[in-house]
């Protein structure tokens, strides 16, 4: 799966909450300030290229549906995180939140709960 930019993940962030959305739909619940038309309109074809993101022709309007779902993005940009970061190791990944004060004891234990679950 390929990387997005910030601005792409934006735009991806708005489409999945909205599930779908034609173009004025999804400048509208961008952050503020929320960037103009034809910049989203930009991003929305560079998403479409990418196969994140397809086109259902409304007449002569295109309505957007993201293809990639929130879930798939999160755990291969993760994956990358650890592989590119920590050697692949998810215990590295939890170390460093812990030093860096990201993760709590009671994050830590709801974790092994999650886990003794499993």
């Amino acid at each position: 799966m390929k990387s997005l930019t910030r601005a792409e993940e934006q735009v991806m962030k708005v489409l999945w909450k909205l599930g779908d959305g034609l173009l004025m739909e999804i400048v509208d619940k961008m952050p503020v300030p929320q960037p103009h038309k034809n910049t989203v309109a930009t991003i929305l074809k560079t998403l479409v290229d990418k196969e994140f993101v397809s086109i259902e022709l409304v007449g002569r309007i295109h309505r957007y549906h993201p293809v990639v779902s929130k879930d798939d993005y999160s755990r291969t940009t993760l994956v990358n995180v650890a592989k590119g970061y920590f050697e692949g190791s998810f215990s590295s990944v939890v170390s460093f939140l812990v030093d860096e004060n990201k993760l709590s004891v009671k994050d830590l234990e709801l974790l092994l709960k999650q886990l003794k679950k499993k």
